[in-house]
């Protein structure tokens, strides 16, 4: 690999393929280029912007160097966003794996701690009495007891230890911010997956058909959320065996009422508990609970493709306003 050569493509802004990318970012992961390098690289492709192949490959490596769960079967399901909409919000995709748990559906949640919410999903998880994940092995069993297992990141991937620094001197977003989502060691079939701008929707839908994943939705929520919201009309890339499919999804047509960001919005983490323990039970704002139905509601049609959405978001309403019942987390 002729690093050099291939930074100079990035600065002429033009692609890296699929092989040579899988070359640069392995050596990124192995230490063999310097520091210098490694900043240039991961800024060249932010200014040039990222492309399906070049996201495609990292994941791919990251993955190579990840503690992976083998031996998967049948459907589970991921529901996580990459974060960086800035907007302090109630932690959702959580609410949702739960509500989606606790229906019988196999939940694979790989998250980490808080980074732009209020309250990341170790977080609530953790705070629930509920354990973070540190072995491949605990995963199936875990998956049996409860239908949920929160595999925690930095326990499955290691290899991210060295570039930790890099990213910190960096401050920026790289490449390494969209890569979250795409790199559950569980594999999941089906897959919500948010991203806090609509530009990264084409790129993160066209890694997911690449990894060959059964059904999933790259969501970008109206009002710069990166989960779908009652703020207005949110946009939707439907990934599935037959293609992509983009979709609009306005909560009104559902019968959800509009509200605001700020009604979406906790000030700290103990906020963020405390929302999140009236979702679980079926009360807590209505605004909130809106938000969690529309996701769900998003979820179920992913697992159930034969049901027309709108009975889907029914569905939704309705679980999210009867709170858990199987699902012990109090």
């Amino acid at each position: 690999m002729n690093i050099q050569k291939s930074l100079n493509k990035i600065c002429e802004r033009q692609n890296l393929d699929y092989e040579e990318s899988l070359d640069i970012f392995r050596a990124l992961f192995q230490g063999d280029i310097t520091p210098a390098q490694s900043g240039a690289l991961l800024l060249g492709l932010r200014l040039k912007g990222e492309t399906g192949d070049e996201l495609a490959a990292a994941v791919k490596v990251a993955l190579e160097k990840a503690r992976l769960v083998n031996n998967m079967q049948g459907v589970r399901i991921d529901t996580c966003g990459t974060g960086g909409d800035g907007r302090n919000s109630f932690n959702c995709s959580t609410a949702v794996a739960f509500f989606l748990a606790d229906m019988g559906v196999s939940v694979v949640k790989h998250g980490n701690r808080a980074v732009s919410s209020s309250c990341g999903s170790a977080d609530v998880v953790e705070a629930l009495g509920l354990p973070l994940l540190d072995d491949p092995a605990k995963v199936g069993p875990e998956l049996d007891k409860i239908n949920f297992a929160f595999l925690f990141a930095p326990h499955f991937h290691p290899g991210f230890a060295g570039i930790a620094p890099l990213r910190q001197e960096l401050g920026i977003r790289s490449i390494f911010n969209l890569m979250g989502p795409l790199l559950n060691p569980a594999r999941p079939t089906h897959q919500i997956l948010g991203v806090p701008s609509e530009i990264f929707m084409p790129l993160m839908a066209a890694v997911l058909q690449k990894n060959e994943v059964k059904s999933a939705a790259v969501v970008h929520g109206a009002q710069g959320f990166d989960e779908l919201t009652p703020c207005g009309v949110n946009k939707v890339i439907f990934v599935s065996e037959q293609g992509l499919k983009g979709q609009p999804i306005d909560p009104t047509e559902f019968g959800f009422n509009l509200c605001s960001p700020e009604d979406l919005a906790c000030q700290d983490k103990d906020e963020a508990l405390k929302r999140q323990r009236e979702i679980l039970s079926g009360c807590g704002p209505q605004a909130m609970q809106d938000m969690v139905a529309l996701n769900l509601g998003l979820g179920i049609a992913l697992l159930n493709p034969e049901l027309d959405i709108k009975e889907c978001m029914v569905q939704a309403r309705k679980k999210v306003g009867s709170g858990l019942k199987n699902l012990q987390v109090f």
